[in-house]
């Protein structure tokens, strides 16, 4: 899966709020369109990071045709939003040995 589907909803007098179908509780807003679609991509990644911390899987993807259905996203305007890619991320640890400090006391 490399996009997954985001929604933006409005209400009068808010911002754009932005949700994702497959990834339940991952919500953002912004006060323009585009900046709605920066904090989507932010938001994601940083939901999705969380997830592989916690140890939680990822979520199957839903199609657009699929979330388009649902009757409470019907008053949504739908967009595709870039997965992250996964990172290797580098954890450095200092080992001392038993009884010594960073310098070797």
């Amino acid at each position: 899966m490399t996009d997954t589907v985001a929604l933006i909803h409005k209400e009068a007098e808010s911002d754009f709020g932005v949700s994702f179908p497959d990834f339940p509780g991952c919500v953002t807003a912004g006060r323009t369109l585009e900046e709605a679609r920066v904090m989507a991509a932010e938001a994601l990644a940083l939901h999705i990071e969380g997830m592989i911390e916690d140890g939680e899987p990822m979520p199957a993807s839903s199609s657009l045709d699929a979330v388009m259905a649902e009757r409470e996203n019907r008053d949504a305007v739908a967009f595709m939003v870039p997965l992250p890619e996964r990172s290797s991320r580098v954890v450095r640890v200092d080992h001392h040995p038993a009884g010594g400090g960073a310098d070797g006391d």
